[in-house]
Formats: C-alpha cells, structure tokens, sequence
C-alpha cells in the first residue's frame, strides 16, 4: 500500500486506541508486523498541547517510518495549527480523528460527532491538508447512527480534499462498541472513491481480516481491540493473507519474554509510578484466558513496585512455559 510517499510493508496496521496506542505498544506491533501504528488521539488546542499527556502521546523517538500522530479537535484551524506543530516535532502523517465515539470526545464536537455536519467535515479536511507537507489520513465511522449512514458522502468529501488513506469503523457513532460491526458502507465507500481504504471492526483473525478484504475490496485492514494483549496478531494476519497458512501461535515462553520487555518499556517511558499502573490492564489483557489468569490478574493489580510487578509475571509463567499462548 501506498500513503503519500511512504510504501508501506504490508497491509495490516494499527488501529488508534486512546489509552492503549502509546509508543511503547505502537513500537512492539510494528516489531511484530504493523505495517503502520498511529499515536492515540492528541487534542488540536494549543492549551492542552503542552500538557504532559500531550506530550506523551506525540512522542514518537525511536519508532519506524513513518510516524503517525492522530490529531482531534473540532475547528479547522485549530486543527491546521496542530498538524503544523507535529510535523514540526517529526510526525511523518498526520491522521485526523472523526471516529471516537466517547461523549466526553462527542461533547466537545470533535471525533465521530463531525460526520453530522459535513461542511465542517470538508473545511476540516481542507485546512489541514493545505496546511502540511505530509499526508493526512483520516479515520471516521459509518455515520452519526442507523438513520445516516453519511459514510460514502464523507468518503467522497476526503478524497476532493486530498486525504492520503481512509480508515473506516464499521459502526456509527450511535453504536459505540455495541452489536456486530457491517461492512457494506466500506464496500460502498470503496466502489465510490479510488482512496487507499483500510477496513476496521471486529476483525480479529486471519480468517476475519481475509473475509472482509474479500467482501469489502478495501486494501487493508485495521486492528484495534484484538490486539490488546496479541501484539502479534499483525504478523498472523499479514502471513496469512500472503500465503494461506497460519502461523503457529506463540509459545508461552515467547509470551513471557514479549510482556516482560513491554512492561519494561511501559516503566520506562511513564515512569516507575505510572508505568506500574498503565501495565496493569495490558498484563491483564495478556494473561486473559491463560490458566489461571483471571487470579494472576487479580494479584498483580494490587502491585506497586515496578520490580515486584516485574518478578510476578515471571513467577506465573514458571511451569507453564511449555504451553501454547492463548
């Protein structure tokens, strides 16, 4: 796939996850076959952009071509100047937000809230495409709910502003994370533009991202929950879709060893204080539905030390290293 200037290596990236997509996790999915991995969601005003979680979510030191930063906000200009500023801090694609559907995100009119008014949609995406050098992609939902499914006309909007790549959530604004996610608004969208279009929603397998490439016609997919805990689904996925086999799954030795260097990392870039509570819900996701896990689980979220935190992992993967992962 192509994005602006930059030939990505597969077809399987990384969905943007507030709370989840830091660089730590976005570093270890690209080591094990993202093609690309967005930052989470930074705010377009510049009074939040010094913040320190600001700050922390456009850091992007260390990470592979190309650095993508997600920008969110609801006025184009407050946008253009926040894309303007990452690019000057080294993001290599800017990546607007129109797709979360948290209220608190809603509330200020910025993610999937935009899709209801389409003249905002196309100033935004205008602003920040003549603002930068880079290419901008943009991440959006099937519409605001059942009613409006606004998708294609959004799609159509992105391509006549000059968007680089398109992600699309098959699921409204309405819907949150409810029900199953549909794919016959990306099958539309992509008979309706020539974007490079990558499917997001409920793909979380081999055989899943084959079936909705098949059904859907878009070039790629996006993975954003099933990766939480299976870093290294994308090589699955990718290896899959080259070649119609599967992978065998991780040992439970090779699980051990890629939670210990993520929560090292997790420790490393928040801090021992932080970093100790940030790798709570990603052990958590690692350990889910190993035996045992759910009381491993319950045990380790009551750690403080990153060192403690750290010896236990090790001491519940004793014994069973032998096993396949989950």
């Amino acid at each position: 796939m192509q994005i602006g200037p930059y030939t990505l290596d597969g077809n399987v990236v990384l969905a943007p996850m507030a709370g989840v997509t830091d660089r730590p996790f976005r570093v270890l999915c690209r080591v094990h076959g993202a093609a690309l991995a967005a930052s989470e969601m930074v705010h377009a005003s510049a009074r939040l952009r010094n913040s320190r979680k600001s700050r922390l979510r456009a850091d992007h030191r260390g990470e592979p071509a190309p650095r993508v930063v997600q920008i969110a906000g609801g006025e184009p200009e407050m946008l253009a100047d926040a894309a303007r500023a990452n690019v000057a801090g080294g993001a290599e694609i800017i990546d607007i937000n129109m797709g979360c559907p948290a209220k608190k995100v809603c509330n200020r009119q910025a993610g999937s809230a935009l899709l209801a008014d389409e003249g905002l949609v196309a100033a935004i995406l205008e602003a920040v495409v003549d603002a930068v050098d880079v290419p901008v992609t943009l991440k959006i939902r099937t519409g605001p709910d059942p009613e409006r499914r606004n998708g294609v006309r959004i799609a159509e909007l992105a391509q006549r502003a000059g968007i680089a790549a398109l992600a699309v959530h098959g699921r409204t604004r309405a819907a949150l994370y409810n029900g199953r996610a549909e794919y016959d608004t990306i099958r539309a969208i992509r008979r309706a533009t020539t974007l490079p279009l990558f499917a997001n929603g409920d793909i979380d397998g081999p055989e899943a991202a084959a079936q909705v490439l098949e059904y859907t016609g878009a070039d790629g997919v996006m993975i954003g929950r099933a990766a939480q805990g299976r870093p290294w689904i994308f090589r699955e996925i990718q290896h899959y879709l080259d070649t119609g086999n599967h992978l065998a799954p991780p040992s439970a030795g090779t699980v051990r060893d890629l939670l210990l260097e993520h929560v090292q990392a997790l420790h490393a870039f928040y801090g021992p204080e932080q970093g100790v509570r940030v790798a709570r819900k990603h052990i958590g996701w690692y350990l889910a539905g190993r035996p045992d896990g759910e009381a491993a689980r319950r045990e380790l979220v009551r750690l403080t030390g990153p060192d403690e935190q750290l010896e236990r992992i090790h001491e519940y993967f004793l014994g069973r290293t032998g096993s396949a992962a989950a």
